[in-house]
């Protein structure tokens, strides 16, 4: 793949530069990362929303619970003495 150039001011590219090198990257490997992760919140964003859709219709969560047998029972943690 070809490189590239985007124009941005000095403070942006500084600020950007400072946060690669904290990372340990070079700003090109920063940015691609900086793109994957946000992609990937973007996704998950998206799963979350479909999510509280589905549990928000009616009969969703009693047919889970019949068809899963619910939630465990809550874990009782050893109380210190």
């Amino acid at each position: 793949m070809a490189d590239t150039s985007v124009k941005i001011d000095d403070t942006t590219r500084n600020r950007l530069k400072a946060l690669a090198d904290d990372a340990g990257m070079s700003m090109k490997d920063y940015l691609a990362r900086l793109a994957a992760d946000k992609e990937h919140e973007k996704l998950l964003d998206t799963a979350t929303a479909s999510f509280r859709r589905l549990i928000g219709e009616p009969g969703i969560l009693d047919r889970f619970d019949a068809d899963f047998g619910g939630l465990p029972p809550a874990a009782t943690a050893p109380q210190a003495a």
